[in-house]
Parts: structure tokens; C-alpha cells; sequence
């Protein structure tokens, strides 16, 4: 089988206080398989862009121009992709490990070419320190069924095989990511979870910041692939968690 290919995407918008750490991450990667790394930036004003190229970063391609938000330029990097592999990569998101990328193409050769590698993920802060464990853990069992209890595996925290791939759906402002991983998982086979955290999240994101209308629409999603009665009667369930994770109960 021949070394699979991985496409990084990071997707920004006058992210250049955000886009070093993440720069830094591929950068370090051991991996000497090949991949290419896709910037696609929304035409910023700062120097997100200068700070892209400055990189250097072999397998580089770097895109700036006017979008219609997040989702549409991650639909644009995707049809541009040729890696056999997707990892959506946030600016001020990190791979945990500088062996990381290795450890997912490890994987990815030894169980005959997987639909989705995932992993866990922690929670830092701007300054790279861990602020803790992601509150949701990713299972070792995963299959499209396992989202109807929220976002298991953090987005970014994936390597999706291409094929298996669709656009991202541009009616959600906020949660199209959701949405196409459970596409994913509707059409892959198999799912392999990697030993150890994957990747190292921002806890300052954009659906964080609109946390309300994020939780709107994955409701919206949940009842259009799981029913909407099921859906109501997990949001209980979810109630109680949430404030069991805030009180440590």
C-alpha cells in the first residue's frame, strides 16, 4: 500500500494573532510521508496571510480571497484537497504531539485504509496552557448512531478519508461541521481510535462565542437524522450532564 497523503486545512479570517501556534504544530510534524497543507483565508486585513507564507512549510498552499464564511471556504479547501486524508486544522488549534500525524498514518496502514482515524482532544488556552480534558470523551465504539448524544469526537480531532467525504451543508451558520461528520460516519466502514489525545483545541472558538445559537441548530440536526422526540428526551439527559460537569458531581 502506498504512504497515505493527508490534507491539513485551516481555514482563517484575520487570524493572525491565532494561526502562529497552529503554523508551528504542522511544521514540527515528524511524518515524512507527504502532505499538503491548505490555508484558506478570507481575504484578511492583517497579516495572517504575510505570516502564512513566512512558514515556509513544504506542501503549502495558500489561497486568499473573499468568502461566504467558515463553511464556504472549507468547502472551497476541500474540492481543492488531493490528500487521500482530511484534518480540518482551526488557527490556535495544534496537533498534541509532533508524532501525531505519524501515529494517524500508523493506523491508517495497519487496518487497511479506515474511513475516519480519531482521537481525543484537550482544551487550552491562548498561551498553549491545558485548561482540561474535552468534557466529552471519544468512544472506542464509533459509529454515526453514537452523534445522537452530542459531538463525541471533536471536529478537528479527525482524519476522514476523502471519498467518503460531502460539501459542508452552508444553511448552518454555526454547526455544518456537526452535520458532515455524522455524513462521515453515515459512510464509512470503519472507525479507528488512535491511543492518546490527537489534537489540542482553542477554548476561545467561534462556536463557543455563540454558544446559544450553536446549541440551536445541533438541535435542529439531531432531529433531522435521529427524530425529534428521541432528540427531546436526550437534551434532558444532556441538562443533567451539563450540570454535573460544571459542579463536578
Amino acid at each position: 500500500m502506498p504512504t497515505p497523503i493527508f490534507t491539513i486545512i485551516t481555514v482563517t479570517f484575520n487570524a493572525a494573532a491565532e494561526l502562529p501556534v497552529t503554523l508551528k504544530s504542522v511544521a514540527e510534524q515528524t511524518y515524512g510521508g507527504g502532505f499538503e497543507y491548505i490555508i484558506m483565508d478570507g481575504a484578511s486585513s492583517d497579516d495572517t496571510v504575510r505570516l502564512a507564507k513566512e512558514s515556509d512549510i513544504p506542501g503549502m498552499v495558500i489561497v486568499s480571497e473573499p468568502d461566504k464564511g467558515i463553511y464556504d471556504a472549507m468547502n472551497k479547501a476541500q474540492d481543492m484537497a488531493k490528500g487521500e486524508y482530511l484534518i480540518f486544522l482551526n488557527a490556535g488549534d495544534r496537533f498534541h504531539e509532533s508524532s501525531t500525524l505519524q501515529k494517524v498514518a500508523d493506523i491508517i496502514e495497519s487496518n487497511n485504509r479506515p474511513g475516519i482515524v480519531y482521537g481525543q482532544t484537550d482544551i487550552v488556552s491562548r498561551d498553549g496552557t491545558r485548561i482540561g480534558s474535552r468534557h466529552l470523551t471519544a468512544p472506542a465504539n464509533l459509529t454515526y448512531k453514537s452523534f445522537a448524544d452530542g459531538m463525541l469526537v471533536c471536529h478537528q480531532a479527525m482524519a476522514v478519508l476523502k471519498r467518503i467525504t460531502a460539501p459542508y451543508d452552508m444553511k448552518y451558520k454555526l454547526s455544518a461541521d456537526y452535520d458532515w461528520v455524522i455524513r462521515c460516519l453515515q459512510h464509512s466502514r470503519r472507525n479507528i481510535l488512535m491511543d492518546g489525545v490527537m489534537i489540542d483545541y482553542l477554548s476561545e472558538g467561534m462556536t463557543t462565542r455563540n454558544h446559544r445559537k450553536s446549541l440551536t441548530e445541533r438541535f435542529c440536526i439531531m432531529s433531522h437524522y435521529y427524530g425529534i422526540m428521541p432528540t427531546i428526551a436526550r437534551h434532558f439527559k444532556f441538562a443533567i450532564r451539563g450540570l454535573r460537569h460544571k459542579y463536578r458531581l
